[in-house]
């Protein structure tokens, strides 16, 4: 039945030889670029003057290294694209939140340029700008500032997400705001293989790979998940993925239109609804504790006309959390 309204996320076959080796170039929800060059990378950490980017000149298909960290150019801020993603959420406000949902809240993840484009020299988005220009329009939504609380070290070094086990001060602050209590009580496990992410992928480049970490603790092993593309069940981490091309994806199984994670072990009857890009796959899990259900809602595959049929919104806590690249490439919402 869900299959007649949603349009599944279409994946393009990766092959990944290691960052050290040649690799095919591809594209992620996260990773387009207005850099469309390609030249060999330079590592690099000296100033901003002796650095001054020349397009093409110290970038691999528009990714870059400094320090060990691998990020892709995001430039320039795409005003029409923040509008664009500030109507879209004010539709789905008007349309189903607005006196159902009384809780609505609003946060924005940074990609790594935040922390390394501009002090070395590349070209970056105005990020402080891009988060003012849209909660600006979300007047009906609290906006939750987490840049002050992120730092380099949070997010891989070979791909563009936050690790999982750098955020959990991140989940308890948000949910703080929300209302919610997080123990953070987790054991972290580790992949077996290392970790090559997405820029490995798009690039030529050579970076020492990740280590990939997940955590756990006994409510995520009872919890449930349903996705809604195959009214099925799938485990919070589905380690069939750990050895495919992108291990990132054992997080809720990748991309998918719609998710709910349920949690039998709940003290509370409260829900939470996210609007999301990839960046959530990871952090929602660990809201987990506090919800007896949260279900995730990505745009880019499900047309927001089309929630009525999956939906019902009936006094659920809202998150709508985003990246700045997803944000400025908005086209991409239906």
């Amino acid at each position: 039945m869900m299959k007649k309204f949603i349009t599944t996320a279409l994946l393009c076959a990766f092959i990944l030889t290691g960052c050290a080796n040649n690799s095919t170039s591809v594209s992620s929800d996260v990773s387009t670029s207005s850099s469309q060059t390609s030249v060999s990378t330079t590592e690099s950490s000296s100033s901003a003057e002796e650095n001054e980017y020349v397009p093409g000149s110290r970038d691999d298909n528009g990714v870059y290294v400094v320090d060990g960290y691998a990020a892709k150019l995001e430039y320039p801020l795409n005003e029409k694209n923040i509008n664009y993603a500030a109507k879209r959420f004010l539709y789905i406000y008007e349309q189903y939140l607005k006196g159902n949902c009384d809780n609505v809240y609003v946060t924005v993840v940074p990609d790594k340029n935040y922390f390394l484009a501009k002090e070395n020299g590349y070209p970056s988005l105005d990020h402080d700008e891009l988060a003012e220009m849209l909660t600006k329009q979300m007047d009906y939504a609290k906006y939750l500032n987490i840049y002050p609380m992120l730092e380099l070290s949070d997010y891989y070094r070979t791909d563009t997400h936050w690790r999982q086990e750098k955020i959990v001060d991140i989940a308890q602050f948000i949910a703080g705001e929300m209302g919610v209590t997080l123990s953070a009580d987790y054991t972290q496990t580790v992949l077996e293989n290392p970790f090559v992410g997405i820029h490995c992928r798009q690039s030529e480049i050579s970076i020492e790979p990740d280590e990939l970490i997940y955590l756990t603790n006994q409510i995520l092993q009872d919890c449930k998940v349903l996705d809604g593309e195959t009214d099925s069940y799938i485990d919070v981490y589905n380690m069939e993925l750990a050895e495919g091309k992108d291990a990132y994806e054992i997080f809720l199984s990748g991309a998918k239109s719609l998710l709910t994670i349920e949690n039998p072990n709940a003290t509370t009857d409260r829900e939470l609804l996210i609007f999301r890009d990839s960046f959530a796959s990871s952090i929602a899990p660990l809201f987990a504790e506090g919800y007896s259900k949260i279900t995730l809602i990505d745009i880019r595959y499900l047309a927001p006309q089309l929630l009525k049929n999956f939906v019902t919104f009936n006094g659920q806590d809202v998150l709508f959390l985003y990246s700045t690249p997803v944000l400025n490439n908005s086209v991409t919402f239906k």
